[in-house]
């Protein structure tokens, strides 16, 4: 009877997660598999363009994975123009430049090859050629009026899965505060997701871009906004990318642990679009912004505080995960779960060779109330399932600062 009763407790635990309300329509066809580049051409003839703009960085043309990409469009009858210039975390100035580019050749789609920046950078051309304007008009939800043209991303890291997503992320060129831009009309028409691309990453690409993935899995697994759909794919995103990534940080050469990083990076970002992120990305933020660190590096040694922060309200879900990873057994207490995921992801960390507190990354201890503020003014601050302040915030990053717990 114990156990009948245990069992079905548990069943109705799953029942209330399904009572939240989600409205899903699917605006990205995703193509996956090794070798899956070879279809871009025919891919993007399909959807009626005829002159294309691939938007990359140098990095990615040296791997050799542009001229492949441009090769396939040509192949299939598709004119090409490529612009190589994305910077990390692109700003409005990078944005302007490549629609410049993109203006003067009177292109009609548009590919996203590399990482989110590149992704990203190609959606906000989007938004510009065809509704005019500046980035900052795109702040927030719903603000384009006219109908985008269709663009086909194709990630070269198993990271951000802004292919998954409707919103482009970019920075204030001055302020380098960043922006969300979300409209559905942005939504990649397909996302190619090819795991031989994603072994050209150097290693610490490789570290900054898997932890970003893991903690957009374990965020958005536990935000306010979560319901059925986005938990189902952070689950599964969550199980493919704690068993690829230390193996697939360690051996390039690992196909299946690439596969899995790459998938598991591709459904965690389907899960922030149907939900969305949390504490740890607001605090990241202003560490990119004013010390220059890494997004994957800086949520990386933001999250497991998080996560300890959040026990009391969500310890229950965390045990879900560690539970799935085999961290835990699955009738460990709440707070013991929460605990035991910090402490692998702190691991995790250490074990790729990122920083583990923000003393050893850099950042100055006088800047910490200042990038509380800030932290305090990002979006994801909002749907994190235990509510924060600047107070909160400050205490979180001097915990992250002296490597304490909260």
């Amino acid at each position: 009877m114990t156990l009948l009763r245990s069992a079905i407790d548990k069943a109705m635990d799953a029942l209330s997660g399904v009572q939240v309300p989600f409205d899903w329509e699917p605006h990205t066809r995703v193509v996956f598999g090794p070798g899956t580049l070879g279809r871009l051409g025919d891919l993007v003839r399909g959807l009626g363009v005829v002159r294309a703009l691939v938007v990359t960085d140098e990095g990615v043309r040296r791997a050799g994975h542009v001229d492949r990409a441009v090769a396939s469009l040509r192949n299939a009858g598709v004119e090409v123009v490529v612009y190589d210039q994305v910077q990390s975390n692109p700003t409005t100035d990078d944005v302007d430049r490549a629609v410049a580019v993109a203006a003067r050749e009177r292109i009609d789609g548009l590919v996203g090859l590399g990482g989110g920046s590149s992704m990203d950078c190609a959606k906000g051309v989007n938004f510009l050629l065809t509704n005019g304007g500046r980035m900052e008009d795109y702040r927030g939800v719903g603000q384009a009026t006219r109908p985008m043209l269709p663009m086909v991303a194709i990630p070269t890291t198993a990271g951000t899965g802004s292919e998954a997503q409707s919103f482009a992320v970019i920075a204030d060129a001055k302020t380098h505060k960043k922006m969300a831009c979300g409209d559905k009309k942005a939504a990649c028409r397909v996302a190619i997701l090819d795991p031989d691309l994603t072994r050209t990453m150097p290693r610490s690409v490789a570290a900054t871009t898997g932890m970003d993935a893991i903690s957009h899995a374990v965020e958005s697994y536990v935000s306010t906004r979560r319901n059925g759909l986005s938990q189902m794919f952070a689950r599964q995103a969550w199980r493919l990318l704690s068993a690829g990534f230390l193996r697939g940080v360690a051996d390039p050469e690992d196909a299946a642990a690439r596969a899995a990083m790459l998938l598991g990076a591709h459904l965690a970002g389907a899960a922030i679009e149907n939900s969305m992120l949390g504490a740890a990305h607001a605090l990241a933020n202003p560490l990119t912004a004013r010390f220059g660190l890494e997004h994957g590096a800086a949520v990386g040694v933001m999250l497991p505080h998080v996560v300890r922060f959040n026990a009391s309200a969500v310890g229950d879900l965390y045990r879900d995960l560690v539970a799935d990873a085999e961290l835990i057994a699955a009738d460990a207490e709440p707070t013991e779960a929460a605990g035991r995921l910090a402490e692998w992801l702190t691991e995790a960390a250490e074990a790729v060779g990122l920083s583990t507190d923000l003393k050893a990354c850099g950042v100055d201890e006088q800047a910490l109330p200042e990038l509380a503020e800030d932290a305090a003014q990002q979006w994801t601050g909002r749907f994190n399932p235990r509510p924060v302040d600047v107070a909160c915030l400050e205490e979180l990053y001097r915990c992250a600062w002296n490597s304490r717990t909260v």
